[in-house]
């Protein structure tokens, strides 16, 4: 059985979680999370809450084990974009665009 977990709107950019996705996409649950502990990017952080999420999900919801638990699908979506702007010399200004990203999570059991 599949389980999800989505957090949406964090303010990191889609490119950067797919970097950190692709390194813990296949792993179980607790290597994932001990991969993620020792990075240094807040993308680690957001991405490693919204595992512990799906397997609290997954443990709370369908009384299946941690232990047992992997991750299937693992991928950033693009969110909205926020939109500011700075002045710039002679009346001028520059664009300042603030990518948000839905962090989408699937685990699922192993199979024996």
């Amino acid at each position: 059985m599949e389980v999800r977990a989505v957090s949406k709107d964090e303010i990191v950019s889609p490119q950067k979680v797919a970097m950190i996705a692709e390194l813990v996409r296949g792993k179980k649950v607790e290597d994932a999370l001990v991969t993620l502990r020792f990075m240094r990017t807040p993308v680690a952080r957001a991405v490693a809450k919204t595992i512990k999420s799906a397997a609290a999900n997954a443990e709370n919801n369908y009384q299946m084990s941690v232990a047992d638990l992997k991750i299937v699908r693992i991928q950033g979506n693009k969110g909205h974009i926020l939109k500011r702007f700075r002045p710039q010399a002679r009346g001028r200004i520059a664009p300042i665009l603030r990518r948000l990203c839905h962090i989408d999570v699937i685990v699922a059991g192993e199979e024996p």
